[in-house]
C-alpha cells in the first residue's frame, strides 16, 4: 500500500506518517512535506525519484505527472487500466493526504517564495485531491487533519478504509477544492470591484452549534458560517440554558447588530449605552440613554407585551442595576451583550432560568445580502443608512430643534431596521411606538400611535418612504410630534409640505427611501 503525502499545512502529518509506516505503507511525498517526515526517522520515496523530474518552474510543477495521477486514477479492476500501469511502469496509490496553499495570505510569507497572489493559487495540490476523489471507489482522500485519527484508526482496524469512508472523505474533498476555487473568483471579483459578479460562488462549513429546530418545529436547520467570515455568532458564548433555534438566532443577529448601529447612530454620533428588543425580525422597543439600566427600562416599557419571549440586545457589559430592571421585567428567550459583570450572570439565571445569555463580539457587516427565490438568489448590497442628518433638508417653515432632530435620526434608523411599511415614533432616545409591516402606511402609522399612547408628544415620526398623501401627515400631527423625518419623492410633496406647515409640524427629506423586507 502507498500513500502520496503533500500538505502545506504540517499540522498531525508526522502522526500519520508515523502511523502509516507502523502499518507497513510505503510513503511518497515531495519538498518540504518528504524532508519533515525524513527528518522524524521516516523513509520516503521522493516524488521526483518516480517521475524523473524535479520540482520546476519555481514550484509550480511537481506531482502533474503520468505517474503521479496514473497512480491515483488508475482503476485496478480495468485489465486495460493494469496493463497501461505495467507497461508505463507506474505503481498505484491508495491513500492521498493533500491540503492546500494557504490562498489569501500574504504572498511574502509563502514557502515557496513568489510576491503575487496568483503564486499561492494552487494547481498541483487540487489536480491530486480531486484526482484522488474522482476514483474513490479505490483510493482514500484526506483534506482535512481532524481526520487523520480517525483514518488511522480505521486502518490499524480493518487494514483499508471502508467504501462508506472513501466516499464521504471524497465528498469532503471536493466541497474543499470547491471552496478553494470560491475564494479565488472572490479574489477576482474583489480586485475588480464587482459585487454582482456574472456567478455567484458561496462556500460556507456547518457550524457545529447545534440548532433546534428551524422557523417551526416540523423543520430542521443548521447554521453554515461563510469562508473565510468571522460573525458575532461563531464565537459567541452561551451561557446556560437549551440551544437556539433558527428563529432565536435570526433575532438575535437582527437585535445585535441594531444595538451597535444605534449606540453609535451608525457613527455620527457619541457612543451610548443602547438596547434593543426583537420580536419577529422587528424591534418591538428601543431606547438609547445615559446608563444601560436606564436604556433597558425604558426599552421594554416601549411594548411589554410583545417584549415577553423577545431577544434582547445591550451594547454594554450587563451590570447589577440593569439585571434589577431585566428580573423586573418580562422573561426574554435571549439576551446578547458584548459582557457580564461578576454575578450578573448567577442572579439572572436564579430568575429567569430559561432565558439564554450570549456574550458576544460585536458584529461584522456583510458584504453583500442574499435571498433566496425560487430557483435562484436575489443578490443586492447590504442594507444600511446613507445619508446623515447634516444632509437633510427641511421642507417646512418651522426647522426642528436639535433635539427634535436627534429623536429624527434614532427614529429613521430604527424605522429602517423595521419590515416595511413602517411608522416610527421616537422621543428623548425612546422607539416609544414603532408600526411594522402593514400593507400601507396609514395603519403603521395608527398602530405607531397607538403604541407610543401620547408618549412620543414633542418628538419624531419617521417614515422608510414617502407619504403619498396629506392624511399621513396628519395622523403624525395628531401623534402630537413635532418632526416629520421621510424620504420625499411623492408627486405629492406639495400638499404634504403645505398641511406640515398648516398644522406647525416641522418636516425633514431625507432622500433615502428605507424598505426593509
Amino acid at each position: 500500500m502507498r500513500a502520496l503525502i503533500s500538505v502545506y499545512d504540517k499540522s498531525g502529518i508526522g502522526e500519520l506518517a508515523q502511523g502509516l509506516a507502523d502499518l507497513g505503507w510505503d510513503l511518497v511525498s515531495s519538498g518540504g512535506t518528504a524532508q519533515m517526515l525524513r527528518d522524524a526517522g521516516l523513509s520516503v520515496a521522493d516524488t521526483a525519484d518516480i517521475t524523473g523530474f524535479p520540482a520546476i518552474l519555481g514550484h509550480r510543477v511537481v506531482t502533474l505527472h503520468p505517474k503521479i495521477h496514473g497512480g491515483i486514477l488508475a482503476d485496478r479492476t480495468n485489465p486495460e487500466h493494469v496493463a497501461e500501469m505495467e507497461q508505463y511502469g507506474i505503481e498505484g496509490i491508495d491513500l492521498v493526504v493533500g491540503n492546500l496553499y494557504p490562498f489569501g495570505a500574504d504572498p511574502s510569507a509563502f514557502t515557496h517564495g513568489g510576491d503575487a497572489a496568483e503564486d499561492l493559487i494552487d494547481i498541483g495540490g487540487p489536480a491530486m485531491v480531486r484526482a484522488a476523489a474522482k476514483n474513490h471507489a479505490q483510493v482514500g482522500v484526506v483534506v482535512d487533519p481532524a481526520e487523520y485519527d480517525g483514518v488511522l484508526a480505521e486502518l490499524t482496524a480493518d487494514g483499508s478504509l471502508s467504501a462508506a469512508t472513501r466516499r464521504r472523505l471524497a465528498r469532503a474533498a471536493f466541497a474543499h477544492t470547491a471552496a478553494y476555487d470560491a475564494a479565488v473568483v472572490a479574489w477576482f471579483d474583489e480586485g475588480d470591484g464587482d459585487l454582482l459578479a456574472p456567478t455567484l460562488h458561496v462556500a460556507a462549513t456547518r457550524e457545529h452549534r447545534t440548532l433546534r429546530y428551524g422557523e417551526n418545529p416540523h423543520q430542521k436547520a443548521a447554521l453554515y458560517r461563510t469562508q473565510g467570515a468571522n460573525p458575532w455568532w461563531a464565537t459567541a458564548t452561551q451561557h446556560g440554558g437549551m440551544a437556539l433555534s433558527y428563529l432565536n438566532l435570526y433575532d438575535a443577529d437582527a437585535a445585535w447588530v441594531l444595538a451597535h448601529d444605534l449606540g453609535s447612530a451608525g457613527g455620527t454620533a457619541p457612543d451610548r449605552p443602547t438596547v434593543t428588543i426583537i420580536k419577529h425580525a422587528n424591534p418591538c422597543g428601543v431606547a438609547v440613554a445615559d446608563t444601560l439600566a436606564e436604556a433597558y427600562q425604558r426599552a421594554f416599557d416601549c411594548d411589554p407585551r410583545s417584549a415577553f419571549g423577545g431577544i434582547v440586545a445591550l451594547n454594554r457589559v450587563v451590570d447589577d442595576a440593569t439585571v434589577v430592571e431585566m428580573v423586573a421585567a418580562a422573561q426574554a428567550d435571549v439576551v446578547i451583550a458584548p459582557g457580564y459583570g461578576p454575578g450578573v450572570i448567577e442572579a439572572l439565571q436564579a430568575k429567569r432560568k430559561n432565558t439564554r445569555l450570549l456574550e458576544a463580539v460585536a458584529p461584522v457587516g456583510p458584504t453583500r445580502h442574499l435571498r433566496p427565490v425560487s430557483g435562484g438568489w436575489l443578490v443586492q448590497e447590504p442594507h444600511r443608512v446613507v445619508s446623515t442628518p447634516d444632509q437633510w433638508q427641511v421642507v417646512t417653515t418651522r426647522q426642528p430643534t436639535p433635539a427634535e432632530l436627534t429623536d429624527a435620526a434614532l427614529a429613521f434608523r430604527v424605522c429602517a431596521a423595521t419590515i416595511s411599511n413602517s411608522i416610527v415614533l421616537v422621543k428623548d432616545g425612546v422607539a416609544w411606538g414603532i408600526g411594522a409591516g402593514q400593507q400601507n402606511r396609514v395603519e403603521a402609522g395608527q398602530i405607531a400611535a397607538e403604541k407610543a399612547a401620547g408618549r412620543a408628544t414633542g418628538g419624531a415620526c419617521a417614515s422608510d418612504a414617502f407619504y403619498p398623501f396629506p392624511d399621513g401627515i396628519e395622523a403624525a400631527a395628531a401623534a402630537g410630534v413635532a418632526v416629520i423625518v421621510q424620504p420625499g419623492g411623492s408627486v405629492r410633496d406639495d400638499e404634504n409640505i403645505a398641511k406640515a406647515n398648516e398644522l406647525g409640524v416641522a418636516m425633514v427629506f431625507t432622500g433615502e427611501r428605507q424598505f426593509k423586507h
